[in-house]
C-alpha cells in the first residue's frame, strides 16, 4: 500500500455502483472495487448508499435485514476491510428496525482488522413524488435520530469524519451540529430527477460552510428496478472545489486530504469562528 509523503495526508477512495437485486452480486462487486481503490493506496474507502441491495420492490430490503453484529452482509464487510486493510466505510445496509416492517439505513465502518468501529443511522428519510416518480422512505425505513461523528487515527495522525447519508445532505443544520470535521463522508443514492439539479450545488456547499473535504459515493446509472440514479460521485476541497469526479457508471475516485489545506482554508477566512448563532 502506498503510504502519504506527509503524516498530514490521507488518501482516500469513494466507490461508484450501479446496484443491482442481487446481494452476492453487489458484494462481489464491492469487494472487486475495494481492491481496486486499495491497490492505488486508499487507506479510507467508502460504499454507496443501498450498495449491497437495489431491490424491485422497496420491501426487498427488508427481508434482507440482520442484528448489528451478526449476518452475512456484515460478516463480508469485515472480511473485505480485513483482505485490503482499509478503513471501510460501508454505505448502508439494512439492520432490524423496533417494527419489524421497517429497517434502520445505516452505516457501518470496520478498521483493516475487520472490526466494526462506528455507525450512523440515516436520520432524514427521503420524499418525492411527481408524475412518473414517487419516493416514501418513511414507508420501509425507520428513522435515526443520533447525529455521528467518526474518529480515526491512522499514521499517527488523528482524522475526523462526519457521517451522513444521501437526504441528509438537505439539512445543514446536521453538518454544524457535528462540529469541526476534517471530511464529511455522503454515501447516497440520489435520484437522477434531483442530482442533475442539487447534487453539486449540495456537496460544494456542505463543504464551503463547513470548510471541510466532503467525500460522495454514489448510485450511478439506470438499475434493474427502472430507477436511475445521478452518479457523480465527487471529492470537493474545503474551498469547494471538486478535485475528482465519476459522472456516471460503476468504479471509483480516489485523492488525497490534506490537514494543511483544511487549516490554510480555516485560517484565511476564519469563518468558523465568526458565528453567532
Amino acid at each position: 500500500m502506498n503510504i502519504p509523503a506527509s503524516s498530514s495526508d490521507l488518501n482516500i477512495a469513494s466507490v461508484q455502483m450501479v446496484s443491482t437485486p442481487n446481494l452476492q452480486e453487489n458484494l462481489d462487486t464491492a469487494k472487486r472495487l475495494v481492491g481496486q481503490a486499495a491497490k492505488v493506496g486508499a487507506q479510507v474507502v467508502v460504499l454507496p448508499e443501498y450498495f449491497c441491495l437495489m431491490g424491485l420492490k422497496d420491501t426487498d430490503k427488508v427481508f434482507a435485514r440482520e442484528k448489528l453484529g451478526s449476518g452475512p452482509i456484515q460478516e463480508q464487510l469485515s472480511d473485505i476491510a480485513k483482505a485490503y486493510e482499509v478503513h471501510l466505510v460501508a454505505g448502508t445496509i439494512p439492520l432490524e428496525a423496533q417494527l419489524p416492517n421497517k429497517v434502520l439505513n445505516t452505516t457501518l465502518v470496520f478498521d483493516p482488522q475487520g472490526q466494526q468501529v462506528g455507525r450512523y443511522d440515516k436520520i432524514h428519510l427521503f420524499g418525492f413524488q411527481n408524475e412518473t416518480e414517487r419516493y416514501a422512505e418513511s414507508e420501509t425505513i425507520e428513522a435515526g435520530d443520533t447525529p455521528s461523528v467518526l474518529s480515526l487515527t491512522i499514521n499517527h495522525q488523528a482524522w475526523r469524519f462526519g457521517l451522513s447519508i444521501c437526504y441528509d445532505l438537505r439539512f445543514p443544520e446536521l453538518y454544524r451540529s457535528l462540529g469541526e470535521v476534517d471530511c464529511h463522508i455522503i454515501p447516497a443514492a440520489f435520484t437522477y430527477t434531483t442530482g442533475k439539479d442539487h447534487w453539486e450545488i449540495l456537496l460544494r456547499a456542505r463543504a464551503i460552510e463547513n470548510q471541510s473535504y466532503v467525500l460522495a459515493s454514489a448510485q450511478g446509472g439506470t438499475h434493474l428496478n427502472q430507477r436511475r440514479t445521478w452518479g457523480n460521485s465527487m471529492l470537493i476541497d474545503p474551498w469547494g472545489a471538486i478535485l475528482t469526479n465519476l459522472p456516471e457508471g460503476e468504479g471509483f475516485i480516489s485523492g488525497t486530504l490534506s490537514k494543511n489545506k483544511v487549516n490554510e482554508v480555516r485560517s484565511k477566512l476564519p469563518a468558523l469562528q465568526h458565528r453567532k448563532l
